[in-house]
């Protein structure tokens, strides 16, 4: 059973923008799977649908074989967004806790895996601090393990490491690394290629809304005769925009 399925998925918006024309793509089960594309390319639409953040004009979402806007699927899908979107009156352990009751977790529950991930992602000085009084990569943290909290089969990273600094970045691949190696399905949108190679078993290129190619990231550098995914990407997009 596929982690997630999009058959014919298209989303037009009230200015008559179409982001996304009957897309499909299939990602597995125990897949970590690279986006990648420019602004405006369809990315974060593609996630907002697969969230549920957004009505979809056509297509069907699957997430293991679910509806994607049923309630177990929803419950099996985590995301950090590319944006901190923190509730600037909770605390770290707050912020956390309130994350795993919306989830169904028992008080005891969501204490003690908010308790695990302040833990994993060191921010046990920080347990009782508000969300506008942590750094910037303090955030970043907080936001993935908000996001991992209830136990999620799909994880979808968008831009998980925008803006923070170098340790921190290897610090994160790390931990997503090892997820990954635990069985969760992960998606990532990134604008660094070489973070997409370094962690992705297998990457799409997407534009315009349309996916352009997918494969390893070896496959993409055969396909495009290229010496570097960089110029892989280069390579793709000048394509598409001499097409159009």
């Amino acid at each position: 059973m596929p982690a997630l399925e999009l058959r014919g998925l298209t989303k037009r918006y009230d200015d008559g923008t179409v982001a996304l024309r009957d897309f499909d793509l299939v990602i597995p089960d125990g897949a970590f799977f690279g986006l990648l594309g420019p602004n405006g390319a369809g990315k974060t639409t593609l996630i907002s649908a697969v969230c549920n953040l957004i009505r979809i004009t056509a297509g069907e979402v699957r997430v293991f074989g679910e509806p994607g806007d049923s309630l177990l699927a929803r419950s099996w899908v985590g995301l950090a967004e590319q944006d901190i979107n923190l509730d600037r009156f909770l605390t770290v352990r707050e912020t956390l806790v309130y994350h795993g009751g919306y989830f169904g977790m028992t008080k005891r529950e969501a204490e003690e895996r908010a308790a695990e991930m302040i833990r994993v992602f060191d921010l046990e000085a920080k347990a009782d601090v508000r969300a506008p009084r942590l750094s910037g990569g303090q955030k970043r943290r907080l936001q993935l393990a908000r996001a991992l909290m209830h136990r999620p089969r799909l994880v979808i990273l968008d831009e998980p490491t925008a803006g923070v600094d170098f340790e921190l970045r290897l610090e994160l691949w790390r931990y997503i690394r090892k997820l990954h190696e635990n069985g969760t399905t992960i998606l990532l949108t990134t604008h660094y290629l070489e973070e997409a190679e370094e962690l992705c078993d297998e990457i799409a290129l997407i534009r315009g809304g349309r996916l352009l190619a997918r494969d390893t990231a070896d496959g993409l550098r055969e396909r495009y005769d290229a010496d570097s995914l960089a110029e892989v990407y280069v390579k793709a997009m000048g394509m598409e925009t001499t097409a159009a």
